[in-house]
């Protein structure tokens, strides 16, 4: 098979498929008969390939994706302009917690926060797919540890949690996952084509600028991108 051949098929089975492709299961495309190596190559030609389109082949924690550009976000958000569903800050600043300083218990995040944390709360963040518990602490009661799953990655559009701007406060930090949930989500609703097209990567340093500079809207909201807002 020749390369033209196999970027093709590679390139049908990223547009088509629901969820991030990882390596291993492209190489099921070709009944195993090319090396991770070639595939690889592959990948950074499709991305070549895509460089001056809306679309573009990106990597998260579950695999490779198309996803849209974020200039074109402008325009996308025009098929649905409802504003995607918000989480209290309560839920916020638990998730950033976690995400981190992971793994930890309900008690670390209740003497981070100074409050008690709603065990409903922690249940909604399970249901949504975003934690789930990783262990226990070997202590009196052996209290759950809760970490972060692939899966909140890649609704953040996130590779790794390495990708997490580097902020101090438990407050900066939720407005960092609101800001990546928010632009993650904003165009996956309720659309006529596949989720692995509709979400937008954005640049994490502008966001991190954003919310350490406080750029605040009149409403109390934070705006993210340029010309842009959740």
């Amino acid at each position: 098979m020749n390369t033209a051949d196999a970027k093709r098929i590679l390139e049908t089975a990223l547009i088509c498929s629901q969820q991030p492709l990882q390596v291993r299961d492209m190489r099921v495309l070709f009944d195993e008969g090319l090396g991770l190596d070639t595939l690889k190559a592959l990948l950074q030609e499709l991305q070549q390939d895509w460089m001056q389109r809306g679309v573009e082949l990106v990597s998260v924690a579950t695999g490779w994706r198309f996803q849209s550009r974020p200039e074109m976000r402008e325009y996308l958000d025009r098929l649905h302009p409802e504003k995607p569903p918000r989480y209290t800050r309560a839920t916020l600043e638990t998730l950033a917690i976690i995400a981190y300083r992971q793994p930890v218990t309900r008690g670390d995040i209740e003497n981070i926060r100074g409050v008690t944390v709603n065990s409903l709360l922690l249940k909604q963040l399970e249901d949504r797919g975003w934690i789930e518990a990783i262990g226990h602490r070997e202590v009196i009661g052996r209290p759950a540890l809760f970490g972060t799953t692939k899966h909140f990655l890649d609704d953040l559009g996130l590779e790794s949690l390495d990708q997490l701007p580097l902020l101090d406060t438990p407050a900066q930090q939720a407005n960092v996952i609101e800001a990546l949930n928010t632009i993650e989500s904003a165009t996956q609703a309720e659309l006529d084509i596949p989720p692995a097209l509709d979400a937008t990567s954005i640049d994490r340093s502008v966001v991190a600028e954003q919310v350490t500079t406080g750029d605040i809207s009149s409403d109390g909201e934070l705006f993210f991108m340029t010309g842009t807002q959740p």
